[in-house]
């Protein structure tokens, strides 16, 4: 019944991507654990991304975050695609007749070309010295990003990973970056605060996740399954 209704949107995908142009990217993401991959896409060239790839970093936290629940879509939060390029991007909430998420539908807007218009339009119509001296007015990418979180608004920053490998790295990297201690020399209460740090960003809903984990950690996956066990108590 869900992938019948995950289907429906595929029509929808490549229906918004000529409606709207290049400059969007239609992404359909399939949320059923064992796929979990980007079904359907349009304009792929904008993130790098074809049918197959992961989930987004976000889109795990959503999952995590349980967001869906209160929210059919979220708007307008930031997204980094892999070359660096900032995305406006929102993500529709596909449910079941439960009220369980099945898919995403993500929007993803470059809006690259029209900055390099504007910046022709603002060389034109200003001498060269007040460029000089006063700079570009301010671009959508030039704010500080948002806070990376669904708890309290709608707002986060999203990265494009191009396989699960490469996502989970990423999702380890954001979790440990703070650390002052190699890993291999961590306490049982620092190693769960990762733990707790990596489940809030949902790292736990890819597969081999536990086993990557470990590894990282260099014990077992029993280990793993214990402190998530006793996170959740």
């Amino acid at each position: 019944m869900g992938f019948n209704k995950l289907q429906q949107y595929v029509t929808i995908v490549e229906f918004l991507g000529k409606t709207l142009g290049p400059d969007y990217e239609i992404v359909l993401q399939d949320l059923n654990p064992e796929h979990q991959a980007i079904v359907a896409i349009v304009n792929g060239h904008i993130s790098g991304r074809r049918v197959g790839g992961p989930l987004t970093d976000a889109s795990l936290q959503m999952l995590s975050s349980r967001a869906y629940e209160s929210n059919d879509f979220l708007c307008n939060y930031r997204g980094i695609a892999g070359n660096g390029r900032v995305l406006r991007s929102s993500t529709l909430f596909i449910k079941d007749d439960e009220g369980n998420p099945i898919g995403f539908l993500c929007i993803n807007f470059d809006d690259s070309r029209f900055a390099e218009l504007n910046s022709k339009l603002l060389n034109t119509i200003h001498p060269e010295f007040f460029l000089a001296q006063h700079g570009p007015v301010e671009r959508f990418d030039s704010q500080e990003p948002p806070k990376n979180t669904f708890s309290s608004s709608d707002s986060t920053t999203e990265s494009f990973s191009m396989d699960i490998s490469s996502l989970m790295q990423k999702m380890f990297d954001d979790a440990t970056m703070s650390l002052t201690t190699p890993i291999d020399r961590l306490n049982q209460h620092e190693r769960k605060e990762i733990i707790e740090r990596l489940q809030e960003q949902g790292l736990f809903q890819l597969k081999g996740a536990i086993s990557f984990v470990a590894k990282k950690f260099s014990c077992s996956t029993a280990t793993i399954y214990r402190y998530l066990s006793e996170i959740s108590d």
